[in-house]
């Protein structure tokens, strides 16, 4: 009897705060809040050096999965119908598989570029708002129109890819992405002397739904460097 009883009061005391985080778990889980995204390991890949370590970072352990945490839009530009599509990480990584630069812009944003291995025309870059516990994160990529002419002539042209891993308004992108975009359309591929046309810009939502842009509201072919040392964007 005694033994019974003190199973009871010993039951009746696990019971009681298993009904108290009954009652008091929907208030929790409504005030939880979603974690910040720690991304702060990307910059000791910015300059210095001038050119940031773009090659060390792509070898970094923390690269692709951090590919594949922010791009998981689908896209039609890289791969075929018969053999499939790559994911958007793939490509991401495909399109700065040859290291260009990371530059770093307000101590806030970095700009990731490099182009597809043995196939400079294809370009990539990605770009990253710091600041916030969610950030933005965009890979944008110049694709080769293989109905112009070829990369090595002039008047090749080329389409514009833009992925965020938030949707962005085609009517207010960030000034700061246009700047980096700007700046990097405005330099040539590795090996070339032509400064890629852009004739075509496509801004792709996070579900995949493509917004057809101007080129300039993106910030494509929109800043020229001195002729003395790059050779100017074509209007």
């Amino acid at each position: 009897m005694r033994h019974a009883i003190q199973l009871a009061a010993t039951l009746l005391l696990f019971a009681a705060p298993a009904a108290r985080a009954q009652i008091s778990s929907p208030q929790i889980k409504k005030d939880k809040k979603q974690p910040k995204e720690n991304i702060e390991w990307l910059w000791q890949y910015a300059p210095p050096p001038a050119d940031g370590r773009e090659t060390q970072l792509v070898l970094d352990q923390r690269f692709r999965p951090f590919l594949e945490q922010y791009f998981t839009a689908p896209q039609t530009f890289w791969g075929n119908p018969k053999t499939g599509y790559k994911t958007l990480a793939e490509t991401a990584l495909d399109f700065i598989s040859v290291p260009d630069k990371v530059l770093a812009d307000n101590n806030r944003y970095l700009s990731i570029t490099g182009c597809v291995f043995r196939f400079c025309p294809e370009r990539g870059l990605i770009w990253v708002d710091l600041n916030g516990p969610h950030p933005l994160i965009v890979f944008a990529a110049i694709d080769w129109i293989k109905d112009s002419r070829t990369p090595d002539q002039s008047g090749a042209e080329y389409t514009l890819w833009v992925f965020p891993n938030h949707p962005i308004d085609p009517d207010h992108i960030p000034a700061a992405l246009t700047n980096s975009v700007a700046r990097w359309t405005a330099h040539p591929p590795q090996g070339n002397t032509q400064i890629q046309q852009i004739a075509n810009a496509i801004l792709v939502d996070p579900d995949g739904t493509p917004h057809q842009i101007k080129p300039a509201a993106i910030g494509a072919n929109t800043f020229t460097l001195p002729p003395s040392t790059e050779q100017k964007a074509q209007p």
